[in-house]
């Protein structure tokens, strides 16, 4: 899925530098690329007269001191979070010591799993001084920034729309590269689809996601999103269509340890979205 339809061509990515996109937004991409991460994680800088700074990124002294360089005598009104994964929020907390700005965005969210992952894991130190709810608003001297609830990726998932610029900071629900990871238990398909269809009634004319270039025919790609999560999950119910018809009884009692007819099979894989 990279390189998707209406995502602006990839520009060369250097970390560190603080890249104007637009008069309000400028960002800085971290240093931490990955196969989850794409180039790194990218943190938005809002304003011109005073700032917030999204999504600060990960624990990197690197990073912070190009966050710090960045943004130089202005003050920072706040400091947000779209969500709690390592590579989103840990340099919230050292950036709030050093320019004394709060942090806000959303809930903090720890999950107790030992398990193997398919995305980032969680950021257990994450504390916000005050968490914003879908439509609270952030306010500097000439933006706004109102969150928008958007879980399916993480339960805490916000995106932040810019009213002055028509934009969104899409953090990792919509991304430039590639489709977001949905991974439970945290994450829920059923929300990500609701999530993104709550998208295509708004209208803002660009994407600024954490990973990946500007979007800048969002609507259109939204669509193409939930067109691929629909297709890929028709293919997933087929498989099991055809694999439930081959089975035997005996077979399905002895996998789930409960005498369970095979007509009940096909309704039950479709109780939760995969």
């Amino acid at each position: 899925m990279g390189n998707m339809a209406s995502a602006a061509p990839d520009i060369a990515a250097e970390t560190g530098v603080a890249m104007r996109l637009s008069p309000l937004v400028r960002r800085v991409l971290a240093p931490n690329p990955s196969p989850f991460t794409y180039q790194g994680t990218q943190t938005y800088l809002v304003g011109e007269a005073d700032l917030a700074v999204i999504d600060p990124g990960p624990m990197d002294e690197a990073h912070l001191t190009a966050l710090l360089t960045a943004i130089g005598e202005r003050p920072v009104r706040a400091i947000l979070c779209t969500h709690t994964h390592r590579d989103h929020s840990p340099a919230a907390r050292p950036l709030a010591e050093r320019t004394g700005a709060p942090i806000k965005g959303c809930a903090p969210l720890t999950l107790e799993d030992d398990g193997p992952r398919a995305d980032a894991a969680f950021d257990p130190d994450y504390r916000p001084d005050t968490v914003l709810c879908d439509g609270d608003s952030v306010t500097g001297t000439s933006w706004t920034l109102t969150a928008v609830a958007t879980p399916g990726h993480t339960s805490n998932h916000l995106c932040f729309a810019l009213a002055q610029e028509r934009a969104l900071f899409s953090g990792d629900h919509v991304m430039g590269w590639s489709t977001s990871v949905v991974s439970p238990p945290d994450g829920d398909m059923t929300d990500y689809l609701a999530s993104l269809e709550r998208l295509l009634a708004r209208d803002e004319s660009v994407y600024y996601p954490a990973h990946g270039e500007p979007i800048v025919q969002p609507r259109r790609f939204v669509r193409h999103l939930l067109g691929h999560r629909k297709m890929r999950e028709g293919q997933i119910l087929r498989l099991l269509d055809r694999t439930a018809r081959r089975l035997s009884r005996r077979w399905l009692r002895a996998c789930m340890l409960v005498s369970i007819p095979v007509c009940t099979a096909r309704p039950a894989a479709r109780c939760r979205r995969i």
